[in-house]
């Protein structure tokens, strides 16, 4: 049975208005002056003012997002050859793919910022910002069809170090294909 186009919208209005009230939520302002307090005394791979609660777990998701949407969407296609010249539905694959791409984008960047809330993962994942940095033109050229094979390839690079890092900091990441149906359920 079909869902009216309103009632999308307002799941997913609804639902990214608990999220972001669920990540508003922030500590108190005694703990900032003692995690400012910390943060002079240890030097460490992050200071105490941005741990976060769970920053393993949320690590994990946000990585996994991004390996599922980058494997589904451009790994996959890459390695079929649907970003070929010529190829039948090359245009929808590009597009896909781009869009794969700046979630896959945003998410490791989230997946960063929940790495520096923990220090175990803080030091795995720190080799790991400028390559994900470099991911930010890539999403452009694959929505374009220009170097596709290498922007495919970056992706798959970047996706697998960071599954490497989370698992040497006992973070293991496994992929997790977002889709539209799941945003609708909350």
């Amino acid at each position: 049975m079909p869902v009216p186009i309103r009632r999308l919208i307002l799941a997913l209005t609804l639902s990214c208005t608990l999220f972001v009230g669920a990540t508003a939520c922030g500590s108190d302002s005694g703990d900032q002056q003692t995690s400012a307090a910390a943060a002079t005394a240890t030097p460490t791979g992050t200071s105490s003012a941005e741990k976060q609660k769970f920053a393993k777990t949320r690590f994990v998701a946000n990585a996994g997002l991004a390996a599922g949407a980058t494997y589904q969407w451009i790994v996959k296609p890459w390695k079929a050859g649907k970003f070929k010249k010529g190829e039948k539905g090359r245009k929808v694959a590009l597009v896909k793919a781009g869009l794969a791409g700046g979630f896959s984008y945003n998410r490791l960047k989230a997946a960063l910022k929940n790495a520096q809330g923990d220090p175990t993962l803080a030091k795995a994942v720190a080799p790991l910002t400028a390559g994900i940095e470099a991911l930010k033109s890539l999403p452009a050229k694959l929505r374009k069809g220009d170097s596709t094979d290498a922007a495919a390839k970056t992706y798959d690079d970047i996706i697998n170090k960071v599954k490497d890092a989370g698992k040497s900091a006992g973070a293991e990441v496994k992929d997790q294909v977002p889709s539209a149906s799941e945003l609708t359920k909350g």
